[in-house]
């Protein structure tokens, strides 16, 4: 079984030595680049299991760069953890919009950078308890295999936090399930992510599937309509 790879793509090539010192030691492979046009082709070439994203970049910046890879069929599914000295909540919430699947500010110790990318990657990897390979709900079908929502025949692809959002309402239809344990079966109990960070999620998912699949209980949290 090969190792996880790992893109880490920031400006400053004392962070980029220092990440992929501390992520080989790990036992992980690891690609760098210190721009968001090559971090993109890189990663279209490459296929990595995680991205490393810095925000404050020349000509591209982090936020465009994981717009693109979000955009990309082949490569929305690879979660994007942001590492960047921004700290303010503006980018937070933009870069979740973006699709990312972690925001860390710098500096951080390396020791909790490896725990945030351990907990990325084995949610990004298929519970197989937890999955079940086709949700359907009238028009709505919900596909864990291909990742994938048809409504009404018409496929659409949603970030995979969207989708895993989306996933866990829909397993549980009928039930309202609050905020708080949203934010722990899908981004876990050892990140801090605030409340607003669901509340953006299914804004986006009504979006595009509408609002008749996820309903809000004020004070309480979400539920999924069963028809």
């Amino acid at each position: 079984m090969s190792n996880p790879l790992i893109l880490v793509v920031d400006d400053e090539h004392d962070i980029l030595d220092l990440v992929e010192y501390n992520l080989i030691k790990q036992g992980y492979d690891v690609i760098k680049s210190d721009n968001g046009h090559e971090g993109i082709q890189l990663a279209k070439k490459h296929k990595p299991s995680l991205i490393l994203l810095d925000i404050m970049m020349p000509k591209m910046d982090g936020h465009q760069v994981c717009h693109n890879i979000k955009q990309d069929p082949e490569l929305k599914s690879i979660p994007v953890i942001f590492l960047t000295a921004r700290s303010d909540e503006k980018s937070e919430v933009r870069s979740l919009d973006d699709g990312a699947d972690d925001y860390l500010t710098k500096p951080i110790s390396i020791s909790k950078l490896m725990s945030h990318i351990k907990a990325v990657l084995r949610r990004a990897s298929p519970s197989s308890e937890r999955q079940q390979k086709v949700i359907q709900f009238n028009n709505l079908k919900i596909d864990r295999d291909r990742y994938v929502v048809v409504k009404g025949g018409k496929d659409i692809r949603l970030p995979r936090k969207e989708f895993e959002v989306l996933y866990l309402l829909a397993t549980h239809a009928g039930k309202v399930l609050s905020r708080q344990v949203l934010l722990n079966e899908i981004w876990g109990t050892n990140i801090y992510v605030i409340d607003r960070t669901v509340d953006v999620h299914i804004r986006k998912i009504r979006e595009k599937l509408g609002d008749e699949f996820i309903e809000t209980v004020k004070g309480v949290g979400y539920r999924f309509r069963r028809s």
